[in-house]
């Protein structure tokens, strides 16, 4: 249990389709992932999937190796009418919470006050949900190929 993993990532906003946002969550061995957009009226997808402890050293060495328990978001943009992230990591020793604009581009991160730490967490966030999505896709195949 004293290397347990929690994350938490949010990121969303309020706009002509109303509430949109991609959210994951891992608590133990349990991945919970929320999609909702009303583009094309496609709606709410949820998936929840077991982790092996494969997938959780994993998960835990992305985040291990991004640093991003080094970064403090004080100089970050705050939630805006664009949307905001959010970002929640407990491993122990660590629990760090982030919360910032959405980031469009790799332009918004050099603007910034802190490209740095933005930097760093951009590109976590970025390889954290390729991995969900990777392990959705692999989890939830509803047409296999040939």
């Amino acid at each position: 249990m004293a290397d347990q993993l929690y994350l938490r990532y949010y990121s969303g906003h309020v706009g002509s389709y109303g509430h949109e946002f991609i959210e994951f969550e891992i608590t133990g061995n349990r991945l919970r992932f929320a999609l909702n957009t009303n583009y094309r009226n496609e709606g709410l997808l949820r998936r929840e999937m077991h982790l092996s402890q494969a997938v959780l050293d994993e998960f835990k060495r992305i985040v291990a190796e991004s640093e991003i328990v080094k970064e403090d978001d004080a100089k970050w943009p705050k939630k805006n009418v664009v949307g905001r992230q959010e970002l929640e990591v407990m491993l122990p020793p660590y629990h760090i919470s982030f919360e910032t604009a959405k980031i469009g581009s790799l332009v918004d991160v050099q603007n910034s006050d802190d490209p740095d730490g933005m930097r760093v967490f951009y590109y976590l966030v970025q390889d954290l949900k390729i991995f969900v999505y990777s392990l959705i896709s692999l989890h939830f195949k509803i047409k296999p190929t040939n």
